[in-house]
């Protein structure tokens, strides 16, 4: 039962501090029995999954066309162009290589090749006299008579049907078995069906059978929107310019109506590989998975181009997708969750630490990193929290030197933010070497000649802060680094309480977010997201000042804005009821309340943290809990890993964590912000434009989106930068990561399937 311990309206100025003295009493004495913080009701177990990756390779000269991909049984790949045999030369993960003349070989890549292909497992041509191979010792040499023969398939004991484009020759060991007129229309296909022993032949407009037993032709379908087919163990899947339909190859019949719930329907290639259905298309390449449902491999994180022109199995369990512009190499490899932080612990390392801050990559050339620079942010300290924060729970979890090093690095540049300016206790945005940023207004010089500094700090800055330093304090045992970690707390705390709950300026003047202050606060009408955010931030980060320095005055002021002014309740308010401000609201209001700010869940969350886990007693406590699983319930439609794993933190039963452990394992390995489009997609249900801004009526799977910050809305489908930035993986995935292995709901690695 609710119990009512104050009326507001009662509260006067006079004796506000006798109030909160009192409702501090009772809160002691009336508290209610919470779960343990780091209860455990659900933990995904670190077994191996496949992670995904793709190796590019271009090609140099735009006048050649690329036909068609194969690989063999040693995992050499060849490909068919216009200007004969290519290969892959140099290529590696987010460096590619390129499609060079193939000379290996000069006795092959010297002849007139007209078609390419594989005949278990080995590479096998054909040119204007024969089909042959270099595999079998050279055996293989089955002449024709068919100077303009293009296509072929293999079929049993070495038979070959090839095909000009209209004519058909049934081929073996050089003797002509049976030859004659097409289906009528130009041939584009030959496959061999196994089971039955018959070719499949597709034609411009018409599917044929040939018996080799029979020597007939059996005209099967007509179709003129017909363009590509693929044959599986038990079906033949025939492409069109929208959607596919099924074959049955046994009593040759259509199964069922034409699929177009795809994510592009104008297919160009069909493969079975591994038991896997592969698609390409004119706007990338698609996998069928079990569940009906489609992988997405478009855009240049994956293929050079997202026309492609072939599909085939490439070694090392690989798929090779050749497009107009190169090949993407989609490699798959398993590994652990914990695999995967490592080698995003690598990557942070290598390319992202700007004097100890968690850094963007940008101004790059075509998703080349050794071409970008790292860049200053305004939210260099709220990126470096996130980084801090995990690396804090990673030292936790595994007491890694490494990690504490890390930490002390990136708190090094954090402490000179506050440093480095003249304000007592205030926190530059960021800081930077003179002479690259002063033309920004915002960027003042610092008293050291060398640097600039960046002022405007906002709230999203502050609780970014609090929240790190309140990690570092609680689980790094060393004791300078627990101590500075204190300290800045106390510092940046004593600037907003002494200043009004306002963060002053270089001149003097609260910066433009820094604000929380009744005044500014409750100014906001109560659906207005901003009247709730700022008190559940005020809040979070005056108990984390007391718990850690045990001074009255951040607990005599929590409680002045819980009781005074209500911040209490506009913490409690239900995420339901946050909307956009009424007509009659002030412009600025109705500003902040144009659709959901996602920067704001952020904010929430890094607020969580020192809002539950300080609370100062457990009757807040149990309502701080009710207020992030009220926020945690609207989020969950976007399957944010970061807030289903923080939301741990209350020891809730229930955080979704299947939805987690996806988000952490198909997050991308290639963190460049390539240009990304899925608004044209096929296979997606759109909604009403609404006030979260939620387009679709599922989220995609994060490797299909744009790279993303946890400040991002999910269900923007599309993104436009071209490959000239790179983010760095230490707050994107690090951090959901490894707060995830400190509050157990993520194992360490499981030995075995």
């Amino acid at each position: 039962m609710e119990q009512k311990c104050w009326d507001i309206k009662t509260i006067t100025m006079k004796n506000t501090l006798q109030w909160i003295a009192r409702l501090a009493l009772v809160f002691s004495v009336i508290s209610c029995a919470t779960e343990n913080d780091r209860q455990v009701t659900q933990q995904h177990q670190d077994k191996s999954f496949i992670q995904d990756y793709s190796i590019k390779y271009n090609v140099s000269d735009a006048s050649v066309k690329l036909n068609t991909v194969v690989s063999d049984r040693n995992g050499y790949i060849q490909i068919f162009s216009s200007k004969g045999l290519l290969r892959l030369r140099d290529g590696q993960f987010l460096f590619p290589g390129t499609l060079v003349t193939d000379v290996q070989d000069r006795q092959t890549s010297d002849k007139k090749i007209s078609g390419i292909g594989v005949y278990q497992n080995q590479l096998v041509y054909i040119d204007d006299k024969a089909v042959f191979s270099n595999a079998w010792a050279g055996k293989l040499y089955s002449r024709h008579t068919m100077p303009g023969a293009k296509i072929f398939a293999g079929g049993k004991d070495f038979v070959f049907l090839i095909s000009d484009g209209m004519k058909l020759n049934l081929l073996k060991n050089s003797e002509i078995l049976w030859e004659g007129a097409g289906p009528g229309d130009e041939i584009k296909e030959i496959k061999f069906d196994t089971s039955n022993n018959v070719f499949w032949i597709l034609g411009k407009e018409t599917i044929t059978v040939f018996s080799p037993g029979k020597k007939e032709l059996e005209k099967i379908v007509y179709n003129k929107t017909l363009t590509c087919m693929g044959i599986t163990s038990d079906k033949l899947i025939a492409g069109t310019s929208d959607g596919y339909f099924e074959i049955d190859l046994k009593t040759k019949k259509q199964i069922g109506n034409i699929h177009r719930k795809m994510p592009w329907t104008e297919l160009t290639a069909i493969s079975e590989i591994d038991g896997n259905i592969w698609f390409g298309s004119t706007w990338g390449a698609m996998m069928l998975r079990k569940d009906g449902k489609f992988d997405y491999y478009a855009s240049q994180r994956w293929i050079p181009s997202d026309t492609v022109v072939h599909i085939s199995k490439g070694p090392e369990n690989s798929v090779i997708i050749l497009t107009n512009k190169g090949l993407g190499k989609i490699c798959f490899k398993e590994v652990t969750l914990l695999e995967k932080a490592m080698f995003f612990e690598k990557q942070v390392r290598d390319r992202h630490i700007r004097t100890g801050f968690n850094a963007t990559v940008s101004n790059m050339v075509n998703g080349d990193v050794t071409t970008g620079s790292m860049e200053d942010s305004d939210n260099d300290g709220l990126w470096t929290s996130m980084y801090l924060a995990g690396e804090t729970f990673r030292y936790a979890v595994t007491k890694s030197d490494e990690a504490l090093q890390n930490i002390r690095e990136s708190l090094d540049a954090m402490e000179r933010l506050y440093s480095i300016n003249s304000i007592p206790g205030f926190p530059s945005r960021s800081f930077e070497r003179r002479g690259y940023k002063f033309a920004d207004k915002a960027w003042r010089r610092a008293d050291d000649p060398e640097w600039d500094w960046k002022s405007t700090t906002s709230s999203d800055e502050a609780i970014g802060h609090i929240f790190a330093f309140g990690a570092i304090a609680e689980l790094v045992e060393e004791p300078e680094t627990r101590n500075k970690a204190i300290m800045l707390i106390d510092t940046l705390m004593s600037h907003v309480v002494k200043n009004n709950f306002y963060m002053i300026d270089w001149n003097g003047k609260p910066t433009l977010w820094g604000k929380w202050h009744p005044d500014y606060v409750n100014a906001r009408p109560k659906m207005v997201g901003d009247r709730k955010i700022n008190s559940s931030n005020i809040i979070a980060m005056l108990q984390t000042a007391y718990h850690f320095t045990k001074k009255e005055k951040y607990k005599e002021a929590a409680f002045y804005l819980m009781i005074k002014h209500g911040y209490l309740e506009n913490l409690m308010r239900p995420m339901k009821e946050i909307g956009r401000a009424p007509e009659d609201a002030d412009d600025w209001s109705k500003m902040l309340s144009e659709g959901w700010n996602h920067s704001d869940d952020e904010m929430y969350y890094c607020g969580y943290w020192g809002l539950y886990r300080y609370a100062f007693n457990d009757t807040l406590k149990a309502k701080f809990k009710e207020a992030i699983i009220d926020h945690w319930e609207i989020e969950r439609p976007e399957k944010e890993g970061a807030w289903n794993i923080m939301t741990a933190l209350t020891g809730a039963k229930e955080i979704d964590l299947k939805e987690a452990i996806g988000y952490l394992q198909e997050y991308p390995l290639d963190l460049i912000n390539w240009t990304v489009k899925n608004s044209q997609r096929k296979d997606i249900e759109m909604i009403e434009p609404n006030f979260r801004h939620q387009t679709i009526k599922e989220v995609l799977p994060p490797d299909e989106l744009r790279i993303a910050r946890h400040n991002s809305n999910l269900f923007d489908l599309d993104g436009n930068d071209g490959g000239t930035s790179e983010n760095s993986a230490g707050d994107i995935w690090l951090l959901p990561y490894w707060i995830g292995r400190y509050l157990g709901v993520i194992s360490e690695p499981v030995v075995g399937k």
